[in-house]
């Protein structure tokens, strides 16, 4: 039988709740305390919390909050799970994904990180932990099973000295191990371009459906004339496939290769320099050619050079930096475009106040706290545990 973490049980109590019921300081550090870390303060922290409130130092009240062990172990843990796998379940098992996470977020590193550097986070050597292989999570698994303290014992490494790939082609959390099982496993590497619009820009690709963009780097498995009818492909599949493909290409020389006979273990592989696949006679992945009769005078994807289509028209509205090309190769580059458009700062605030405020924004108050957080965030270097203080401050009256 699984039981629900205490941080999801304050989320159903909280329903109970008047959402504008007064709150005194004491109350509020309480539920300060309960939303960051996701367990209930001991005596001493909540009447130092209490001080801090009544003094006017909400802020620093949530920092003592963060303090705590469950801040990382728990609700840190919840805040990443989803993102880690297709089904955005938040039970997923602590993995190389979510570690990194909780890293970049107690070591105050610029959170755009997450996409485009070599680092991943591991255990400290000194706890005697199976060591991280690239082809399993019992790294992970052990330091679940320790209750160990993520705050003290997470530590960064080279993600190019643990998982084999090349250095120039770690893109932070989009080359761990969990996503690379999770997005790169079959299918058309189309999954990881998806699910990272989904889970760090807030967006599916409904929303971002656009029929005027040039369809010519749409690939050969997409139909032009679905059951027989053009208008399907021109007035549908376009809307997506237009954007998406020639952004997707960054993944080409990325797949996940299974280790054992019955699937429970594999790593993630790519297609080094100086190498070619047997089957493509180049470094681009058999995936990426896959029913190329449904269309064979669509695109034929060469090599891992991606475009961002959707600089015109009316995805601008993601707010790509300008300051950025908005085409590149590779998964580094693509996770450098999409780290530096509004819509991941903003969605990272949003995530966060779900996270802590255990609802949906919904006043104008809350959409103006959401601006402002957000601009304070893009200023201040992208440091994700500032907004945490930031918004939990904000609701803890609620």
């Amino acid at each position: 039988m699984r039981y629900l973490p205490y941080a999801l049980l304050l989320a159903f109590g909280s329903l109970l709740l008047s959402p504008t019921a007064a709150a005194g300081s004491l109350e509020q550090a309480k539920r300060l305390h309960d939303r960051i870390a996701g367990v209930p303060a001991d005596a001493a922290t909540l009447s130092q919390m209490q001080a801090l409130i009544d003094g006017g130092n909400a802020t620093a009240a949530a920092e003592l909050a963060m303090q705590h062990p469950d801040f990382y172990r728990t609700t840190l843990k919840l805040f990443a799970a989803a993102a880690t796998n297709r089904d955005q379940d938040v039970f997923e098992p602590l993995n190389d994904y979510s570690a990194t996470v909780i890293g970049l977020v107690r070591d105050e590193v610029d959170f755009r990180q997450l996409l485009q550097t070599d680092i991943l986070y591991v255990g400290a050597d000194s706890l005697g932990l199976p060591p991280y292989q690239s082809n399993n999570n019992e790294h992970y698994l052990a330091l679940e099973r320790q209750a160990v303290d993520l705050a003290q014992h997470l530590q960064p490494r080279a993600q190019s000295t643990l998982n084999g790939i090349p250095s120039e082609a770690a893109a932070g959390v989009m080359t761990s191990r969990a996503a690379a099982k999770a997005f790169f496993y079959l299918g058309t590497n189309r999954a990881m371009f998806r699910f990272t619009l989904m889970n760090q820009l807030c967006t599916d690709l409904e929303p971002l459906q656009d029929i005027t963009l040039p369809t010519d780097r749409i690939r050969q498995d997409v139909s032009r004339s679905p059951g027989g009818d053009s208008r399907i492909f021109n007035n549908r599949c376009v809307g997506c496939h237009a954007g998406m493909d020639p952004l997707a290409q960054a993944f080409a020389y990325y797949d996940y290769q299974f280790t054992d006979e019955d699937g429970s273990n594999g790593r993630i592989f790519y297609q080094q320099s100086g190498t070619q696949n047997d089957i493509t006679q180049s470094r681009v992945q058999p995936k990426y050619h896959i029913n190329a009769g449904s269309f064979p005078y669509g695109f034929r994807t060469p090599d891992d050079s991606w475009s961002n289509y959707w600089r015109e028209g009316q995805n601008q509205s993601l707010g790509w930096d300008n300051s950025l090309p908005g085409s590149g190769s590779g998964a580094r580059s693509l996770g450098e475009e999409l780290a530096n458009s509004t819509a991941f700062a903003q969605c990272q605030v949003k995530k966060v106040f779900r996270t802590v405020c255990l609802r949906e924004p919904e006043s104008l108050a809350d959409v103006n706290m959401l601006h402002t957080v957000t601009d304070d965030f893009r200023a201040g270097g992208y440091l994700l545990k500032q907004v945490f203080a930031d918004t939990a401050t904000y609701c803890m009256g609620d």
